[in-house]
């Protein structure tokens, strides 16, 4: 039986996605158990990556764009080589002799602080012209891909194997970054080429990796209700308590009275506890943008 809109709960799950499984993978599963149609997720992980996916379920999933972007990762870095792909699920393209140490490493990370040019890997689902650059280069199709910035806010070094070549690598990094870039050209810097070989995702926004349940842990409705977070203990938005005749004005699109808030400001609209919509300041009006059943 299909939930219906008048009983469908509102929320966010902190789900940890485990190998092998797509993004989409994990929202199919969770809508077999919970038969919600309306879920979601947001930020995108690969199929052989891990860790934090933010899961809406029901209208939450209209809350995706007031979510904290910020994105953190350990990323494990081969180097020797590269792969048409940048990560282990591609093809080698090249290969290098040339060894490296932690010092090297520790240094070149150094250049990627801060405000960085990237360019986006080819086997990725950015769209040109309509269509993904993933579908460009399975047809051999050579395409020309524009650089984009990205901000790091942390890149360092966890752990160095000198005799494998290899590194783990904490990234704390804005929205859009590609770690299978970084691993790329961190190789590229070094000169001895380099590709992503694992990716845990440890956080997205508040959704942090310690509180992230596995997949399977959710068998049943009773489940998923019990690790639902409300999205006022995830979102950075202030809340205006309503009264009845509010309640009712807010329900019919009406605008509110605002002398609480700055212009630009978004708000919860809560009422008996509970959001009824999100409203946008504008002066001396609070207006409903989005509204909610109360539930």
């Amino acid at each position: 039986m299909t939930a219906t809109s008048k009983n469908l709960p509102l929320g966010f799950l902190n789900v940890y996605k485990p190998k092998g499984m797509t993004s989409h993978d994990v929202i199919s599963r969770l809508r077999r158990i919970t038969h919600i149609k309306q879920i979601g997720h947001c930020g995108t992980l690969d199929p052989f990556a891990v860790g934090v996916l933010p899961v809406g379920i029901g209208k939450a999933t209209k809350l995706f764009e007031y979510l904290d972007d910020d994105k953190e990762y350990l990323a494990t870095v081969q180097f020797g080589k590269n792969t048409d792909t940048y990560d282990i699920e591609g093809e080698v393209t090249n290969t290098f002799d040339k060894k490296v140490t932690q010092s090297q490493v520790e240094v070149a990370l150094k250049s990627f602080e801060g405000e960085i040019s990237q360019m986006p890997p080819i086997y990725s689902a950015i769209k040109l012209n309509g269509k993904k650059l993933y579908e460009y280069a399975r047809e051999g199709k050579d395409v020309k891909i524009e650089p984009r910035k990205v901000f790091i806010n942390k890149i360092e070094l966890k752990e160095f194997d000198e005799e494998n070549q290899s590194a783990q690598i904490l990234v704390a990094c804005s929205k859009g970054t590609y770690i299978r870039s970084i691993a790329y050209d961190l190789g590229k810097t070094l000169g001895c080429g380099g590709y992503l070989t694992a990716l845990e995702r440890t956080k997205a926004g508040k959704f942090e990796v310690r509180y992230a349940i596995e997949l399977d842990k959710f068998s049943d409705m009773e489940t998923v209700i019990q690790n639902l977070i409300y999205p006022t203990k995830v979102l950075d938005i202030p809340s205006y308590e309503l009264n009845a005749q509010e309640c009712v004005r807010v329900s019919h699109g009406m605008a509110l009275y605002n002398d609480k808030f700055t212009t630009g400001d978004i708000v919860f609209l809560v009422y008996s506890g509970r959001i009824l919509a999100v409203g946008k300041v504008e002066q001396n009006k609070i207006l409903a943008k989005k509204v909610f059943e109360v539930l």
